[in-house]
């Protein structure tokens, strides 16, 4: 028996708001704003909630004095478009050149990497 249930995945960032605007347009979903703090009602899954941290410094891909903590796989069905879609929308690639794996490395605007993985 679990002791617990996942309720939400929280991500720090300088702008709670524009961040659950991005993870909207990537991933679809209900944005509830509480101002310092955003959550993304994901359709199928966990919260994806926002807090605004002041200071933030984002991580670095890959880098051991900056390590990324943790990141997303975002699984879609068509790498190329998908890559242009989150491009589009602010994404920026650290890890993309070899386009014979089955995933793609980005930064969100915020600079918290997640994967584009084929699905």
């Amino acid at each position: 028996m679990a002791l617990a249930k996942l309720e939400a995945v929280v991500l720090d960032c300088p702008d709670p708001r524009a961040l659950a605007g991005f993870y909207a347009a990537v991933l679809g979903g209900t944005v509830e704003d509480e101002g310092d703090w955003v959550d993304l009602k994901v359709p199928g899954g966990p919260t994806l909630a926002f807090q605004r941290a002041p200071g933030f410094v984002p991580p670095q891909w890959p880098a051991a004095d900056r390590s990324q903590q943790f990141h997303l796989d975002l699984t879609v069905p068509d790498l190329d478009a998908a890559e242009k879609e989150a491009l589009e929308l602010g994404a920026r690639p650290l890890d993309t050149a070899d386009r014979s794996r089955s995933f793609r490395v980005y930064a969100d605007p915020a600079g918290h990497p997640f994967c584009l993985c084929a699905g």
